[in-house]
């Protein structure tokens, strides 16, 4: 399956806002967007062209299929789905990318970041309602429990998760015992509970040309 191998901080760079991609580093002083905020490559610093109109859209599309670690025809497979469902397409969109498994043990402080998240899906070490599921783009419904398979819970990146997310507010839509590494879905999330520095609208004028 094809995915993004390279440098992400490259990603935050080329969009010239944080994605945070990296977890702890995003926070720090060694983020790399800190001491070189301009886009990546040879020529990266005479890019300041100002983008409007199409630019401004594919930019936005761009930031959030990064933050989501999708590619284009899944990331559309998305948009097709909430314009086809009753309701705000951008909302719905939002909500899809939120519902997956490796955003939400992300969200849950199964690991520091979505790449992480991922990957500790993949490996198989997350369940939901007490089934093993390795499939990352796997959508929670409101009620599922979700939780660190008892094997996994002290790898280092669960650990470095849960201490980083007890420091952090929980989103609404969730709620976690830390002790025992085992999350809920309490709703499915709403636009407003969800702080993305993403612009939905403009993704769905792009698609809706």
């Amino acid at each position: 399956m094809a995915r993004y191998t390279g440098a992400v901080c490259r990603l935050c760079r080329r969009e010239g806002v944080k994605l945070f991609l990296k977890g702890t580093k995003c926070t720090s002083d060694r983020c790399p967007i800190e001491k070189r905020n301009f886009a990546p490559g040879q020529h990266g610093k005479d890019r300041k062209a100002k983008i409007v109109g199409y630019g401004l859209q594919l930019n936005e599309k761009q930031k959030a299929k990064r933050m989501y670690f999708t590619l284009e025809g899944q990331f559309r497979e998305y948009y097709e789905k909430a314009n086809r469902a009753t309701g705000v397409t951008g909302e719905l969109l939002i909500q899809q990318l939120e519902r997956r498994l490796d955003n939400v043990a992300y969200r849950l402080g199964f690991a520091i970041s979505r790449r992480q998240a991922r990957q500790l899906v993949r490996h198989g070490h997350v369940t939901v309602n007490g089934r093993k599921v390795n499939i990352p783009s796997y959508q929670v419904s409101a009620g599922d429990e979700v939780a660190v398979r008892e094997s996994a819970r002290k790898l280092q990146i669960v650990e470095q998760g849960a201490q980083l997310a007890a420091q952090n507010p929980l989103p609404t839509w969730l709620e976690m015992n830390f002790d025992a590494m085992t999350g809920r879905v309490l709703a499915l999330p709403r636009r407003k509970d969800v702080n993305l520095p993403v612009n939905e609208q403009l993704i769905v004028e792009l698609y809706s040309k």
